[in-house]
């Protein structure tokens, strides 16, 4: 039988801590943020292009979808939304590099660096260490 007197308040320290942590931890590394709203971002004109019907087809709201949980999942710290932006921002940077290489468009290789840059920002020590 457990003994009343024995439990401590620590978990319920963690708990009440454990939110304001994860703040804490978000604003110390405002690149997450701005990543965040980039892949929103994407998110959106991918939709619009999909509902105008000219740009992109249906197929493409998978990516909308993935763009968006990656978007929720980055701003609360967690790894598994890391790794789905990370190969998110890879991907397009390799795409929109391809794009400039063979097209010769500017915009895509603003794109692509930016993706780039991205990418390396993910991949710091400091951001993985602060994931959970």
């Amino acid at each position: 039988m457990i003994d009343p007197k024995t439990i401590e308040a620590k978990p319920v320290e963690a708990k009440i801590a454990g939110p304001q942590s994860s703040l804490a931890d978000l604003l110390r590394l405002p690149g997450l943020a701005a990543i965040s709203l980039y892949l929103l971002l994407l998110s959106g004109v991918i939709i619009l292009g999909v509902v105008g019907g000219r740009h992109y087809p249906p197929l493409f709201l998978v990516f909308a979808a993935m763009f968006i949980t990656a978007c929720a999942g980055l701003l609360r710290l967690l790894r598994w939304a890391w790794a789905l932006a990370l190969a998110a921002v890879f991907l397009l940077a390799v795409y929109n590099l391809w794009i400039f290489t063979s097209l010769h468009q500017l915009p895509a290789l603003v794109q692509g660096l930016l993706n780039l840059v991205f990418f390396l920002y993910l991949v710091r020590t400091e951001v993985r260490e602060r994931l959970r």
